[in-house]
């Protein structure tokens, strides 16, 4: 096996010049990197696949992670087994610090990795529209570590509430808010509820968890405001029967760990969680690429950079234009389209085959569940709600997981969860110190 890295400051000599085999590097192993590697398992080139971390997730579900509802190796699994049988493929656990474009090689922690094409599907990170110094009392969630410290924070807010007689305290740790009104927001909204109300309603002896209080803030006019308005309505409704407080065209103005300021009111809770809107990665700023304000890269028709074609740049690190202004949405469909179109533009350059047609995003839909057995699903014409909604939903969610006894296991884990109300990952693990 050749060594991936490289001492040598000087550009690696193009592998036409040399006749060696081209090297492909992709940059994250999310949706649209583990797409883009798969879809090159048949081309005569080498992929080398760098992530900091060991494991692609199933970022959709981390909400039920972060409520008890799943444990985090229900989403999770090993990139090196994800890619096992793709015998062109070598995997780095390491974290890019940069891109020298002109010399074609990314800089990583476990040193230089030369390249012939790079895929950049570095994701996105948390935006706190100026305020950075809010992720400490609000974390977002992107990561397993987020979700497993949000739901660290759920439980012991319980736990704490159990053993306190101060009236205010007690108040104070049985609020919780989440800030953002999108799917995520929605669906972890909800998920506090169904825990508070029905999972932990009989477990405690001096407080009474169904009597928490759940807001949702957003600053526009209505929730999943990307959602058609007839279900989005229907989601505001499934919210309000699961007693969650809603605040539209609201605009969060302070933030620490004992609560949050909407304008002029202060409302004390000792969980707050963001889902309100997310930046990309850094990775425009590696190879000097034109970005928007999210730091999202200007691509071209074809997912490639502008000036640089054999860099290319997918899911939420690339900002593409989809019905006229609009971009395509940041959602792990969109990623997976962009991933496999990329993996066949350089399979197909690299055989010295014509592929000319830009990439066109297909949208299959829109899906948000709200709660136990409630769901709305958009699928053009098609508008499903309720249990009906519910169903397609996990269908949707359980097709899309990797193996079948992730799928088996996560398919178990909702229906019981489904008859008994109960949830089996309730463990408070790690600090926060």
């Amino acid at each position: 096996m050749t060594d991936l890295t490289t001492p040598d400051r000087d550009p690696p000599p193009a592998a036409e010049e040399t006749g060696a085999r081209r090297r492909v590097v992709v940059v994250g192993a999310g949706f649209g990197g583990i797409e883009a590697a798969r879809a090159l398992a048949a081309s005569d080139v080498d992929v080398v696949v760098i992530d900091r971390n060991n494991h692609h997730l199933f970022q959709p579900l981390l909400y039920q992670v972060a409520t008890a509802e799943l444990s985090p190796a229900d989403i999770a699994w090993p990139i090196r087994w994800i890619l096992r049988g793709q015998d062109n493929a070598t995997i780095m656990m390491a974290e890019v610090r940069g891109v020298d474009a002109d010399s074609r090689i990314v800089r990583t922690t476990a040193g230089d990795v030369p390249y012939d094409y790079l895929i950049l599907a570095t994701g996105a990170a948390h935006a706190y529209f100026g305020h950075d110094e809010w992720a400490q009392a609000a974390p977002g969630l992107k990561r397993v570590e987020d979700a497993t410290g949000i739901r660290r924070r759920l439980l012991s807010a319980f736990e704490l509430a159990e053993m306190t007689t101060d009236h205010d305290r007690r108040a104070a740790l049985m609020t919780f808010v989440v800030v953002g009104g999108g799917p995520t927001g929605v669906e972890m909204a909800g998920a506090i509820a169904e825990l508070a109300r029905r999972t932990l309603a009989r477990d405690f002896r001096h407080s009474d968890p169904a009597r928490a209080r759940v807001l949702l803030i957003e600053a526009g006019p209505r929730v999943l405001g990307t959602f058609p308005e007839d279900l989005s309505a229907v989601a505001r409704r499934a919210l309000e029967r699961l007693d969650v407080e809603i605040r539209l065209e609201a605009e969060v103005t302070m933030c620490d760990r004992t609560g949050v300021d909407i304008g002029d009111e202060r409302i004390e809770a000792a969980t707050i969680i963001w889902a309100a809107g997310v930046a990309a990665s850094p990775a425009a700023g590696w190879i000097g690429a034109e970005h928007d304000r999210a730091g999202r890269i200007h691509v071209a028709e074809d997912l490639s950079v502008p000036g640089r074609p054999e860099i290319f740049a997918i899911g939420d690190t690339a900002a593409v234009r989809w019905q006229g202004d609009r971009l395509v949405p940041g959602i792990a469909p969109a990623a997976k389209q962009m991933g496999e179109f990329v993996g066949r533009r350089i399979a197909d350059r690299v055989a010295c085959r014509n592929a000319e047609a830009p990439f066109a995003y297909r949208h299959r839909g829109d899906l948000a569940t709200i709660g136990r057995g409630a769901a709305i699903v958009a699928l053009r014409r098609l508008h499903l709600t309720g249990f009906v909604g519910w169903v397609f939903w996990s269908v949707a969610h359980v097709y899309f997981m990797v193996g079948i006894k992730n799928r088996f296991a996560v398919a178990i884990e909702w229906l019981w969860s489904y008859v008994t109300s109960q949830r089996g990952a309730r463990l408070i693990t790690g600090s926060d110190s």
